[in-house]
């Protein structure tokens, strides 16, 4: 096998190893127990092949396409139902695959599992029809019911799915998830037989498809979830249905995935293997770019902008992202009352931010919906409103004249900390106030955001579908995203009947997040890397990607 013979030798039991066949749903065979381990090795192995390409006539063996990319977090999951940061749903999609899949530069969904749908005249009604080739990388079957489980899994309380109101477009998926509901079959997702899926909306949505794209709706194994727990995303136990194998996570160091055979678009994928380099910041990562040691990046340090700008233009990618970075004020802290926020927001010059300090053709923003989401009249990102005489009259009000008395509250982020820096300066300069910095991994500020563990907290808001209800409704007053803990009964009104620009602006007044920019992505990529696809925001998909080795 591939000119290399192996000396591993699997039994299962007493004897060697079987195929037990187990009826699914529609009386389709199951494969289990040893068969699965069993399939996994033959689907490494021919991945192993795929590396060894036969030589042309004449001349020596192809490379293998290796693709090296940044890895600038820590994924703290590889489950879709847990997961919540973008490069690890970036991760995610070269593992598993949905019903669809992104279109390019945010156009419409193409065809993933999924290879066709169809939606009711009334539109309450989708009908996803499944490839009959789509494999999971074990071997077995991709069914409608395994997505149902998956999406089962997903909206059970228990489960605490921090992106579950991405289901909420289907019916009685709201009801379920917050405990309303307990009975799962009255929840709009019915597998109508191994190959055919029924989602039934609560109302009309055009953009279900976009939805049905997103991160969280990507398939999990159920039954291997069921046998290994929380252990099921090591890369001996994973199972996926996507382009690529989870063969290595070294924590803190390198995820590395290689080409799975059973994909049933394997014949077009071009790379045999991604690596993901873990980096702990944007100096290092620069380092590893300019020595050769990765293909792309995620960032650029912003000093070094202008310098590639002059010396490597080819080399410097900018794209603008469906993405605010924001501050989240805790608002169970006594200090952090509706006028010190207003007066911490005024303070804040988000046009020096952006043009001075970051220098990337980010946008200052004074609303919080991006420009491509349009909730409403957009302000003007070139006037954003900085008012320092109207920020100490409100810190007055507060309590605080002159920043006397107001307590030594700390900043934290997990990145860009030369914008905390500037803020920081600016809050002293213009209010007289001392605030602390502390800048953690990715994973260990996001669990501080999700349980509260912090005053002031610099944050970002990437929605997982390119609609301003999916952005918004992390505010509602039960979201597990709602960083600010903020609840607002006029917000969640608006927010339900669709009336996003008054639920934008309720959330505003509030102050318990202040806009700052919205962000640019501006990354290093060599010019070797073809068919780069990544959306605004920051899904991507590899099956396109190949090397250029000349």
């Amino acid at each position: 096998m591939c000119g290399w013979k192996s000396k591993l030798r699997l039994t299962c039991g007493r004897g060697a190893p079987r195929v037990r066949r187990r009826l699914g749903e529609g009386g389709t065979p199951r494969i289990g127990g040893c068969a699965r381990t069993l399939f996994s090795l033959c689907a490494l192995a021919l991945a192993g092949c795929g590396q060894h390409d036969t030589a042309p006539a004449g001349g020596s063996a192809a490379a293998p396409q290796i693709l090296r990319l940044s890895q600038r977090n820590e994924p703290a999951s590889l489950d879709p139902a847990t997961t919540t940061l973008p490069d690890e749903f970036g991760i995610l999609r070269a593992l598993l695959e949905g019903l669809l899949i992104p279109g390019a530069n945010g156009g419409d969904p193409l065809p993933g599992v999924a290879q066709r749908f169809d939606a009711s005249p009334n539109g309450l009604v989708y009908t996803f029809h499944l490839r009959p080739a789509a494999r999971w990388s074990d071997g077995q079957l991709v069914t409608a019911g395994q997505f149902v489980a998956a999406y089962r899994r997903a909206l059970t309380p228990a489960t605490a799915a921090p992106k579950a109101s991405v289901f909420f477009p289907v019916k009685n998926a709201r009801a379920f998830v917050t405990g309303q509901l307990i009975d799962f079959t009255s929840v709009g997702f019915r597998a109508a037989d191994p190959r055919t899926l029924v989602v039934t909306l609560e109302q009309p949505n055009p953009r279900l498809p976009h939805y049905v794209a997103s991160g969280p709706w990507l398939p999990v194994p159920t039954d291997v979830i069921a046998k290994h727990g929380r252990n099921w995303t090591r890369p001996e136990h994973f199972v996926g249905n996507g382009p690529f194998l989870l063969a290595e996570w070294r924590a803190d160091q390198r995820i590395v995935v290689k080409k799975n055979p059973y994909w049933h678009g394997a014949a077009s994928v071009k790379l045999t293997e991604i690596r993901f380099e873990r980096f702990d910041n944007g100096d290092s990562e620069d380092r590893a770019y300019r020595a050769g040691q990765i293909d792309a990046t995620m960032a650029i340090p912003f000093s070094k902008v202008p310098v590639y700008a002059r010396e490597r233009p080819a080399e410097l990618h900018r794209a603008p992202m469906i993405e605010t970075r924001y501050l989240a004020f805790n608002t169970l802290r006594p200090a952090l009352n509706r006028e010190a926020r207003l007066a911490l927001s005024l303070a804040l010059d988000r046009l020096k931010i952006v043009e001075r300090v970051l220098q990337g053709g980010q946008l200052a923003a004074t609303h919080f919906v991006p420009p491509q989401l349009a909730a409403g009249p957009a302000s003007s990102p070139e006037s954003p409103r900085h008012d320092p005489d109207e920020a100490r009259r409100l810190l007055a009000r507060a309590g605080f004249p002159a920043g006397r008395g107001f307590p030594r509250l700390e900043l934290s982020g997990w990145t860009q900390s030369q914008v905390l820096e500037a803020i920081q300066q600016m809050w002293r300069e213009k209010l007289g106030i001392q605030i602390s910095i502390a800048v953690r991994e990715a994973k260990v500020h996001l669990d501080a955001l999700r349980t509260g563990d912090f005053d002031i907290a610099f944050a970002t808001s990437i929605p997982d579908v390119a609609d301003p209800a999916a952005m918004l409704s992390d505010f509602a007053g039960l979201a597990p995203l709602n960083y600010p803990r903020w609840s607002d009964r006029e917000f969640d009104a608006a927010l339900a009947a669709d009336r996003f620009a008054a639920a934008e602006e309720r959330l505003l007044e509030s102050a318990a997040v202040v806009p700052l920019y919205f962000n640019t992505k501006i990354w290093l990529m060599s010019p070797r890397v073809r068919g780069w696809q990544e959306d605004g925001l920051w899904a991507r998909c590899y099956q396109g990607i190949s090397l250029d080795e000349k």
